[in-house]
């Protein structure tokens, strides 16, 4: 029997992070030590408070069955932490729908709205699910690229208008993955304006939205007047609260996107076991008190990581937030060549950033997934790097 895959797996590119973690594990089996800084996959648990609801629930007998979406106790804590956090009123029965994690949602939202051949607008770099969502819809990615001189945020203006006129949707992540740029008021009232003009869907990604170290919270995309006109915000419970495996998220915004969306979903799963969603409750509940002690976390490694790559010539993109740093190494090598050998030469895992599109060539992205301790070590480690090449 002669088995083949379908002209669609074509679009789904071999990641890379199997790789990274064979060369790891490789370099493990020296006795080497590893600092692996190369998965966005948050360190800390879950708060006691989430992890004993979790527990207590998923201990009775009657929490097994389907829960065919999101229940009406997660929808109303959706809405009181937006109104809590951002001033935002969402109903709870229109406005909000769960996912089964964001990434879920991000894959399957073109599905609902675009049609063969329709543009998708997002940026370069950006977050790899992205572009499989949208060719897996059968539309075509348009790239805006995300450079220092904009302060890495795309240039509407730059966007031909013949471009403009086919678009059906823009992707936005702010403060993203893997750049970590912070958008002010002003950016998004443009983007408002750009989508009215064009009558393009906005999707903001707000997955690291708590991950601020200075000032205020990151804007929310649907704070800004007529956003909920024209767009969603989704967010999950995976970095912000620790969740990653429990698989929760969720999508708010406007009613008619929110309908067309959960229309699709019916089709394609049976909701988030019940416990869990009981435990996304009281994280989103508990929200201040769980996400204040995570930015006082995250802001050290922040700090740490951000002062020490500069003490040893990198360039890493000015942040206030995000859960990644950003990194132009000083030497004239392929970005995925550098981290293998970073990985062999330092025992430091991190990510090329051509991977997330051509505009991250020569950077690598680094989590800030270990303690303050090893984010330094990682960079005294990085500082002894040999590469046959000239620095720049």
């Amino acid at each position: 029997m002669k088995i083949e895959p379908s002209l669609k797996m074509s679009i789904f590119e071999p990641a890379i992070f199997a790789d990274l973690k064979a060369a790891a594990a490789a370099k493990k089996a020296t006795g080497a030590e590893l600092i692996d800084l190369s998965i966005g996959s948050p360190d800390l648990p879950p708060d006691e408070k989430v992890r004993r609801v979790l527990s207590e629930q998923s201990a009775q007998a009657n929490t097994y069955g389907y829960t065919l979406g999101g229940t009406k106790r997660f929808h109303e804590a959706v809405a009181n932490y937006y109104k809590r956090r951002s001033g935002i009123t969402l109903d709870p029965v229109t406005e909000v729908l769960q996912t089964m994690g964001s990434q879920e949602g991000l894959v399957h939202l073109p599905l609902a709205f675009c049609n063969e051949g329709d543009i998708v607008l997002t940026t370069n770099p950006a977050y790899v699910a992205y572009e499989a969502g949208i060719k897996l819809a059968g539309a075509v990615p348009y790239e805006m690229p995300l450079r220092a001189e904009n302060g890495f945020l795309p240039n509407l203006d730059e966007i031909p208008e013949d471009v403009a006129q086919r678009a059906k949707m823009i992707i936005l992540n702010l403060p993203g993955n893997p750049v970590p740029a912070l958008p002010d008021a002003q950016f998004f009232d443009k983007v408002v304006a750009f989508a009215k003009k064009y009558n393009v869907l906005v999707l903001h990604d707000a997955a690291y939205s708590e991950y601020y170290f200075t000032g205020d919270s990151p804007t929310s995309f649907l704070s800004t007047p007529g956003a909920m006109d024209v767009g969603v915000e989704i967010n999950s419970l995976s970095k912000s609260f620790s969740l990653a495996g429990a698989r929760i998220a969720y999508l708010v915004g406007n009613a008619e996107i929110i309908r067309i969306f959960k229309e699709l979903k019916s089709n394609l799963d049976y909701g988030t076991f019940g416990p869990i969603q009981e435990a996304a409750v009281t994280a989103l509940d508990h929200a201040e008190e769980i996400t204040d002690r995570l930015r006082n976390v995250f802001s050290e490694r922040h700090h740490v990581l951000m002062n020490g790559l500069a003490e040893i010539g990198w360039t890493a993109t000015p942040s206030n937030g995000g859960m990644f740093v950003w990194a132009k190494y000083p030497f004239d090598m392929d970005d995925k060549e550098l981290v293998f050998k970073a990985i062999d030469q330092c025992g430091v895992v991190m990510v090329p950033g051509s991977i997330f599109g051509s505009e991250g060539a020569g950077y690598v992205r680094l989590a800030l997934i270990q303690k303050a301790e090893a984010l330094q070590k990682a960079v005294e480690q990085l500082s002894k790097l040999e590469v046959i090449a000239e620095a720049k």
